[in-house]
């Protein structure tokens, strides 16, 4: 039977009358989490505009600077479904709470690093704490707020917050970069850490699975195997090509873990990822679109990071206040994306926001040097970003409605890993063809062209999708 995701939140509380209130621990609670979700985002974003100065300081080459980004997302991306489902059975706010830890300390060894090894260790840890709070943190969220417009509001937030992390991100890091340096960036996120984690113990209630069934250690093995594996192999092959021996070799045993993972869960007991919620196609659809929205934005704000420094040779505050005026929208677009699902559905906004986003970037065509084109590069990425918050709020909607508080570990696993990859796999693929470009202008048309084109192709492959799971009874 398939789950109806186009019928409006409002409608199935009740009618569009019906207004959530919120109690105030409700509140409280919304605010560490979102807090936390806040604090993910901003580490993502503020170190962008800070990646010239990083490069030169550590000695980093123009295309190895988007290590400094998957160093982050390999292992966010790798141990999301793994850290989602142990939450799951040990204890989600235990996880959390280890992983604002981890996160904290790992900040702090990012900002004394002495060369790119120990920076991108660094990196990697904070990944790694990230891969922790992002689906222990979003499952707390999903069964603290009941489905309906409770939970449509909680995640409302939530998205904006998340786009409005990475937007003062990109501002913080801009005055920081200029004003202190490249390592305050990362000392931001350390003092964050230590704001937000005393907050958490007294506020976040335990949650876990009540039937407490043995985690699936072959199915963990693989996948988690299988998504380290693949996006090696997609960021090597960004610096080096794919000739190269590690990079077959990674990508081969990714296939390989990825197949075998599929095999596992089809004979476990206790599958880490249920394979009939995968069949879904809710589930299934939304999070192709979700994968698309994160991994070709992503790939824009890199490439506009570069474009706007190394070609119109704007400043990292300068560029900072750009991706600015992106945060505004984006925040507006938080408080409207609610309304609009209550309008017309998950699907069809997910499906309108893909195409929004496409045709967006698309406008970004026309960029040259001259130096009014930085009023076309923040017109245009602001609207899209408006886009693509609206998909962002809708994908996980269309993913988590329907889905039983048991399996909010797993549906919301799967909405923060296809987050955490397609931010990882966006930039090698499409990146590196203006990182590696002789001219940069030509290599960041070259990528916008292809990033619109990819979007607007998902709308449709999505929308058809859904469409198709809905007529299903």
């Amino acid at each position: 039977m398939a789950i109806d995701t186009t019928t409006p939140p409002t409608a199935r509380a009740g009618g569009p009358l019906d207004t959530p209130r919120l109690s105030t621990r409700d509140k409280l609670v919304l605010f560490v989490l979102c807090a936390a979700q806040f604090m993910v985002a901003l580490d993502f974003s503020v170190l962008n505009v800070a990646l010239p100065e990083l490069g030169n300081d550590l000695g980093m080459s123009r295309s190895a600077l988007q290590w400094a980004v998957t160093a982050f997302a390999l292992p966010s991306g790798g141990f999301l479904l793994l850290f989602g489902r142990m939450g799951d059975l040990y204890g989600r706010r235990k996880l959390f709470l280890a992983g604002l830890s981890l996160f904290g300390a790992a900040s702090l060894l990012a900002t004394l690093a002495w060369d790119p090894a120990s920076f991108l260790a660094g990196r990697a840890l904070q990944g790694l704490g990230a891969a922790a709070i992002v689906p222990t943190g979003m499952s707390l969220l999903t069964t603290t707020f009941p489905e309906g417009p409770a939970r449509d509001r909680a995640l409302g937030i939530s998205g904006t917050l998340l786009s409005l992390g990475f937007t003062v991100g990109m501002v913080a890091g801009g005055v920081l970069t200029d004003a202190l340096g490249w390592r305050s960036t990362m000392a931001l996120l350390s003092v964050f850490a230590l704001i937000v984690l005393p907050l958490a113990p007294g506020l976040l209630p335990e949650s876990r699975t009540p039937d407490r069934p043995r985690l699936d250690v072959p199915g963990a093995v693989t996948v988690t195997g299988g998504l380290l594996s693949l996006i090696y192999a997609l960021s090597t092959a960004a610096d080096h090509g794919f000739g190269r021996t590690d990079v077959i070799t990674t990508l081969i045993a990714g296939i390989l873990l990825l197949t075998a993972f599929t095999v596992v869960e089809s004979r476990a007991a206790s599958p880490l990822v249920s394979l009939p919620m995968l069949r879904r196609r809710t589930v299934a659809w939304g999070n192709v679109g979700g994968l698309v929205t994160f991994s070709m934005m992503s790939t824009v704000i890199f490439v506009l990071t570069l474009y706007l420094q190394e070609v119109l040779r704007l400043s990292a505050f300068e560029t900072g206040l750009v991706f600015g005026f992106q945060g505004v929208l984006s925040a507006v677009a938080g408080t409207l994306a609610p309304k609009v699902i209550g309008r017309f559905g998950a699907r069809r906004t997910l499906v309108g926001s893909l195409t929004g986003q496409g045709a967006l970037v698309a406008a970004l065509l026309p960029l040259n040097a001259h130096i009014w084109s930085v009023w076309l590069a923040t017109a245009a990425v602001s609207l899209a970003s408006m886009c693509h918050l609206g998909a962002i709020i809708s994908y996980g909607l269309t993913v988590t409605s329907g889905v039983p508080d048991e399996e909010q570990g797993l549906a919301t696993g799967l909405v923060t890993s296809t987050q955490q990859v397609g931010i990882t796999v966006g930039i090698p693929l499409l990146g590196v063809l203006a990182t590696t470009s002789g001219d940069l202008l030509a290599g960041v048309h070259t990528v916008l062209a292809l990033d619109a084109v990819i979007v607007l192709a998902a709308a449709a492959v999505v929308g058809l999708g859904l469409r198709r799971g809905q007529q299903r009874v």
